[in-house]
């Protein structure tokens, strides 16, 4: 009797937490084909080139959602190490294999035939298990300064290197920010964090400062109307999607800015086209859908009573509620420019197909992990 109970609980799915991502998905494809349809048009002459991609990308993501909840949590305690060491691989191999693939001057690609895949998406998810792995394991010395920083701290190193040489300092912060609340709730002294913080802040500002890109983009978030011509472009033509959404918005597919104003329209700025199309209304359902989405993943990591589990969730939930941030902030202009895709809405395989596995996990330890 025990045992049917416990198999009928593991293909429990929520439907709090699954609904919001369907939507989310869902409101993907008609903002995509939207943001791209022009673009495409030009480029390919076909105005639905990157929404077919995004619907079969949406498909296997499904897929690998469907499998990650009934694939038992516990199980990521083994692959903790191979994620790390698979991570790194395919970090080197962009660099020193033929199958590393350029855009928009950066190399954070890996290419093998028409298939595309950006490895730091997978880093984040890599970094969560391994630390949620290592802080259970250590759950009893995580206070000791040898024990709770310093090898979390030197995986972090050696990723920041591989990533920034790319270069791609924002993924950079957002795989920092990670580790540091996750090791803060994990139970590591705030005197350790802080300190190793401090340590890290010239190696920030170094590469913050070290390219005049960055500098220029810096500059252009403090004033993006003085570089409205070159640094402040995106960010101007951002906000001015979203002052000519208003309240009600313009209507799907009757924005202006995606018309070759507004680059990366159907990636890292799909957030203005819905603030034109969909105006302050479709923003707030938006905010809303992902508040319900942390939420869930904030309720499961309290509820789970294996702690491993508890720390994935947690992970989970801040690697997921930092980008949502960060690409919303970008496009608002209250932090500086930084290419990163909205998770489930955004243009973009990797991203979809690791957000889908994202949910999975939490899906499965709900079903199998908490009270």
């Amino acid at each position: 009797m025990k045992e049917s109970k416990k198999k009928e609980k593991t293909v429990k799915y929520d439907l709090h937490l699954l609904l919001p991502v369907l939507l989310l998905v869902g409101l993907g494809f008609a903002m995509i084909y939207s943001a791209s349809a022009a673009i495409a048009m030009k480029n390919f002459g076909i105005d639905y080139f990157f929404v077919k991609k995004q619907i079969y990308s949406a498909l296997a993501g499904i897929l690998v959602l469907i499998f990650c909840s009934h694939f038992p949590y516990k199980y990521y305690n083994m692959l903790a190490y191979p994620f790390l060491i698979v991570s790194i691989v395919m970090l080197v191999l962009i660099h020193f294999s033929g199958f590393g693939y350029s855009a928009g001057g950066a190399l954070r690609w890996l290419r093998v035939g028409k298939l595309t895949f950006q490895p730091s998406e997978f880093v984040r998810f890599a970094m969560v298990i391994y630390l949620a792995y290592s802080m259970n394991k250590k759950k009893d010395e995580l206070k000791k300064f040898t024990v709770g920083c310093v090898p979390h701290f030197i995986v972090f190193a050696i990723f920041a290197f591989l990533i920034f040489i790319q270069p791609d300092f924002g993924s950079i912060v957002i795989l920092g920010a990670i580790t540091w609340i996750m090791l803060f709730v994990g139970g590591v002294r705030i005197w350790h964090l802080l300190g190793s913080f401090i340590v890290l802040l010239p190696f920030c500002w170094y590469m913050m400062m070290g390219a005049a890109y960055r500098i220029r983009r810096l500059l252009s978030f403090l004033d993006p109307w003085q570089y409205k011509a070159d640094e402040g472009y995106q960010i101007v033509h951002s906000l001015m999607a979203f002052g000519t959404g208003g309240i009600w918005g313009a209507g799907v597919g009757k924005g202006y800015q995606k018309l070759f104003y507004l680059p990366e329209s159907h990636t890292d700025f799909i957030f203005s086209v819905i603030g034109e199309e969909l105006g302050l209304v479709g923003v707030i359902i938006i905010i809303s859908l992902y508040a319900i989405i942390l939420w869930r993943g904030i309720m499961i990591a309290r509820k789970t009573e294996d702690l491993f589990g508890s720390f994935v969730a947690c992970g989970i939930t801040i690697a997921l509620g930092l980008q949502v941030s960060v690409n919303m902030g970008v496009a608002l202009g209250l932090l500086p420019t930084k290419g990163m895709a909205l998770p489930f809405l955004s243009y973009g395989g990797t991203s979809l197909l690791i957000s889908m596995a994202s949910i999975g996990v939490l899906l499965n330890i709900e079903s199998s992990g908490t009270r």
